[in-house]
């Protein structure tokens, strides 16, 4: 049984729960070693660590995000269009 094609594109979408921001984070870009390159990062808060007079703060952790567009809030995802061809201007 096949799917009608013009059914399937007229209903896509991308599920909330793919696009909802991840807990204790948010997501940042570092400049790469060109102008328009931006390396997506994200920056991870951590808890308090208890001690015996109050609570130790603890830095936030860096790391490399592989989520690509869907976790950026600034994003417009529309999964009919694709993805951004992001290095159409580095293979020219």
């Amino acid at each position: 049984m096949n799917a009608n094609p013009k059914f399937i594109a007229a209903t896509a979408h991308v599920d909330d729960a793919a696009v909802q921001p991840l807990p204790n984070s948010r997501k940042l870009y570092v400049q790469g070693s060109r102008a328009d390159i931006r390396v997506p990062m994200r920056e991870i808060s951590q808890s308090d660590t208890p001690a015996s007079f109050g609570a130790e703060k603890n830095p936030p952790v860096y790391v490399y995000d592989t989520s690509g567009p869907y976790t950026d809030p600034g994003a417009k995802i529309d999964i009919r269009d694709g993805l951004a061809p992001l290095r159409a201007k580095w293979i020219e």
